[in-house]
């Protein structure tokens, strides 16, 4: 391959100006949301109105306004326009940062954490990634933004403590508002304007094709794992770091000292297993052994909270499985949904994730309250061996890749031929073709394909 054809399959400088500008503005809001993550139970404590479920609310709330608002949004901007839709949810999620920072009480705080996770721009930030890439480019496009966000929970679980010790939780929120204000800086002045803005069904949900995605079991499965996933998750911060600096006794400013070698680390561990899962054709297996040693670091969690060798190790266990799992659910999503109904499948497992985080900050707190810290962990290790059930009725998954080829504008008469002649391609599993949308969605395997004989149905250029 020359010189030439190399930089034509892949980005061109606007579309990497595109991509990791809006992968900047994605990440700094993620560390927004999450830099409390680690501090903010023992904050909480000391506010006047705190009881343990108004706690965990605080600390989960974000995913339900996040969930509510983020397809509408994405709607809004088929309207008018990304730009406009992404800066007014930064503006909202400031507005709460600014409201959480300068409350005295922790019912407040609760209404400032909702105003964050209404200024929901998933949605809209992936559409405009879409408007702003070509079609054969939106794969690696969406990996970067995806990898963003692991980073930037990472780095959250790492800053919120040492943070907590220079500025305070109260700090932390004037933080998240200029990080806000930073973003918006750049979608303005940074982020290029698309040309125009389109419905594209990989990356957006289709809200006519939600029922067909929600009547999906194996979907379903995978939509009720990343709600389980991120519920124990909560569940779990509203009361492991009590227990760090309460049965360890290790300070509050000293956390960091444990959350950053286990995160290191476990991403470190994490990636052969991702690996084994996709390139040795694992998947199944994996996942089903990460879910497995998600209960065991809830096990741990529950019988060496008084150790910290104990919690040092549940947390090491935990992220390895929790970034095994961040990373293959929503590559079985891709594999399992139809070509055309990605974005719709997404959309709802997105979803999920949110409304799970929601109710494990309810549950946590509640049951934290009422019961104490060691019936959280079992509550979790229930959780985990629930959805262990759930997971092994999971069909193996098809080990193939979405691939989007622009054809232009076609006819029905033409849409059904080249559907025909594209299944005809070596390694091409499915094919369907939109007319409206002049995309044909593809299942491929990327081992097999026959990339050469694909060029010929693309209507632009190489």
């Amino acid at each position: 391959m020359t010189k030439k054809q190399q930089q034509s399959t892949g980005m061109n400088a606007s579309e990497r100006k595109a991509v990791f500008s809006l992968a900047g503005i994605y990440a700094l809001r993620m560390m927004g949301l999450f830099m409390i993550l680690p501090v903010f139970s023992m904050f909480a404590h000391d506010l006047p109105d705190a009881t343990p479920w108004l706690i965990g609310l605080a600390i989960g709330i974000y995913g339900l306004t996040q969930a509510i608002f983020q397809i509408p949004y994405g709607m809004l901007s088929d309207r008018i326009g990304r730009k406009p839709v992404i800066v007014m949810g930064l503006l909202i999620f400031a507005a709460g940062s600014v409201v959480a920072a300068s409350a005295d009480s922790l019912l407040v705080i609760v209404f400032g954490r909702a105003l964050q996770g209404a200024g929901a721009i998933a949605a809209t930030v992936m559409a405009l990634t879409a408007d702003l890439t070509r079609e054969e480019n939106r794969l690696s496009a969406m990996a970067i933004i995806g990898m963003s966000i692991g980073l930037a929970f990472t780095a959250s679980l790492v800053l919120g403590p040492v943070l907590d010790q220079w500025i305070g939780v109260q700090g932390i929120f004037w933080l998240t508002a200029l990080l806000s204000v930073m973003a918006i800086a750049g979608v303005i002045w940074v982020v290029p304007t698309p040309v125009k803005s389109t419905f594209h069904r990989d990356a957006m949900t289709a809200p006519q094709q939600l029922g067909v995605v929600l009547k999906n079991p194996q979907l379903l499965r995978l939509d009720m794992g990343v709600f389980l996933l991120h519920m124990m998750l909560t569940a779990t911060f509203v009361v492991l770091p009590l227990e760090l600096r309460d049965s360890v006794h290790l300070a509050a400013e000293s956390h960091w000292t444990v959350y950053l070698p286990v995160m290191l680390l476990s991403l470190t561990i994490m990636v052969p297993f991702v690996v084994i899962a996709e390139k040795k054709r694992k998947m199944r297996q994996v996942f089903g052994a990460a879910i497995l040693t998600l209960a065991m670091a809830e096990c741990v969690f529950m019988l060496l909270s008084d150790s910290l060798a104990g919690m040092v190790f549940g947390l090491f266990v935990f992220f390895v499985a929790f970034n095994v799992l961040e990373a293959t659910l929503p590559s079985l999503v891709a594999k399992m949904s139809q070509p055309d109904l990605k974005g719709t499948a997404m959309g709802a497992f997105s979803s999920s994730q949110f409304i799970g985080a929601f109710f494990g900050g309810m549950a946590g707190g509640w049951l934290y309250g009422a019961f104490g810290v060691t019936v959280v962990f079992g509550f979790c290790t229930i959780l985990a061996m629930l959805w262990f059930s759930l997971a092994i009725t999971m069909q193996n998954p098809r080990y193939l890749s979405s691939h989007l080829i622009n054809v232009g504008e076609v006819d029905e008469v033409s849409a059904r031929h080249l559907v025909t002649e594209l299944t005809a391609v070596t390694g091409v599993a499915e094919a369907v073709v939109v007319v409206e949308d002049g995309i044909a969605y593809l299942k491929v395997d990327l081992h097999a394909l026959d990339r050469e004989a694909l060029k010929r149905f693309s209507a632009i250029p190489a």
